[in-house]
């Protein structure tokens, strides 16, 4: 496994407005005043970093680029320092463009109906119990490390058909690739290839034995033209589906257990009222949105009646969305019970989240199975929580003091 330290640095952010950047510690550690102060500004702010790009801060703003793929391509899906050039489709559905992704994320969409979850549910409990036994008997505990990770891990790669064992290989791809990758290309492509190589493996085993899971499912699929997919676009789905499939729900489960633990009185009512969490789940995936994807601009137009010009990127942050107070009255308050809660967590427009039935019910089992064994849980003064950089924001350090404050 490659050893791999932290991105390079970039020059700290002194003028958000005309300058910011996503990877900035500040914007890492707690980016909402930020998006406030560019929302009071602008529906569209610009940085020259990242070779150019603008960031809508609207709710209105996203939605429009969302719901735009004539303006805006999916073929680059992270804002980066390089903007190499795309000689295929990296990852579909998520980086295709009408009118290849329609039938790409129809392929994608059988094995996440909410009947498969519904079939998948009890492991996902099973997960979560064996998780919590390695460590209710201590009092002090890295959530992030010893249980948000872990269920999305060894939830995907039960569907996929892999060794649960392997989750270190599959983290740490997800580091290279949604972190270290975004100022180091060599770092991304690395991880790439080793993916692909992995699954190129147990595509190999499977052509000799089938099994029923989600690898010999797009082994066996067929594209519109009748043909199988080729293995270009099986492999792209497969990376695709182990990144989806993990970063983000670990970083939600974990936003979600940190605002537990900073907020005794919400803690207290999902304790008591468990019927609840469905509803909760829904707030915290707006509070605390994990994905902001991106979209190229490839033709001249306007945004909220700002200019958006080609050869820049965007940076499509959904959680800013989430936070826009004339989409959501009190937007910037956690309101476990907000009934009228129509977020943009899973994103907007034609690339809303294939798995987003997945997220919910894994974050879900994950609230309901902790909270029925482990109902008094706070920070550790003595530790600090991190938050991942870049792309995907959750966080990564987790220090709890389980059981009733002494």
């Amino acid at each position: 496994m490659s050893d791999v330290s932290q991105p390079a640095a970039h020059p700290p952010v002194t003028d958000w407005l005309n300058d910011f950047d996503h990877t900035d510690p500040q914007w890492t550690e707690d980016p909402f005043p930020i998006w406030n102060e560019l929302r009071a500004a602008s529906p569209v702010v610009h940085t020259k970093r990242f070779l150019g790009c603008y960031l809508p801060t609207t709710y209105e703003a996203v939605r429009e680029i969302a719901n735009d793929p004539e303006h805006f391509s999916s073929r680059r899906i992270i804002v980066r320092d390089a903007r190499p050039e795309v000689t295929q489709n990296a990852a579909p559905p998520i980086t295709s463009d009408p009118p290849v992704h329609k039938p790409a994320k129809q392929l994608l969409l059988p094995p996440f109906t909410p009947d498969a979850m519904k079939k998948l549910e009890p492991r996902v409990r099973a997960i979560c119990n064996e998780l919590i036994d390695g460590f209710i008997a201590e009092k002090q505990v890295d959530a992030a490390a010893r249980y948000t990770k872990h269920i999305p891990v060894r939830a995907i790669a039960h569907m996929l058909g892999i060794p649960e064992s392997d989750s270190d290989l599959f983290i740490n791809w997800i580091h290279m690739i949604l972190e270290l990758g975004i100022k180091d290309e060599n770092l991304l492509l690395q991880a790439v290839h080793e993916m692909s190589d992995y699954f190129r493996t147990h595509i190999e085993e499977r052509r000799k034995n089938p099994t029923d899971d989600l690898i010999s499912y797009l082994m066996n699929a067929r594209g519109k033209d009748g043909q199988p997919l080729e293995e270009p676009h099986v492999l792209g789905s497969l990376r695709l589906l182990l990144i989806a499939g993990i970063d983000t729900t670990w970083s939600a489960i974990g936003s979600s257990l940190w605002h537990l633990a900073r907020t005794p009185a919400d803690r207290e009512r999902l304790v008591a009222e468990p019927e609840l969490v469905p509803t909760a789940v829904e707030e915290f995936l707006r509070a605390y949105s994990p994905v902001t994807m991106a979209r190229e601009v490839v033709k001249e137009t306007t945004v909220s009646g700002c200019p958006v010009k080609p050869g820049n990127m965007v940076l499509l942050s959904f959680p800013a969305a989430n936070r826009d107070p004339k989409m959501f009255p009190d937007a910037d308050k956690v309101v476990i019970d907000r009934r009228e809660n129509r977020h943009a967590a899973f994103g907007l427009g034609i690339h809303r989240c294939v798995g987003s039935n997945l997220a919910r019910m894994e974050m879900q089992v994950a609230l309901e199975e902790w909270l029925k064994r482990i109902p008094d849980f706070r920070l550790d003064p003595a530790g600090s929580v991190t938050w991942s950089q870049g792309t995907v924001r959750g966080p990564r350090q987790l220090p709890f003091l389980l059981g009733k404050a002494m």
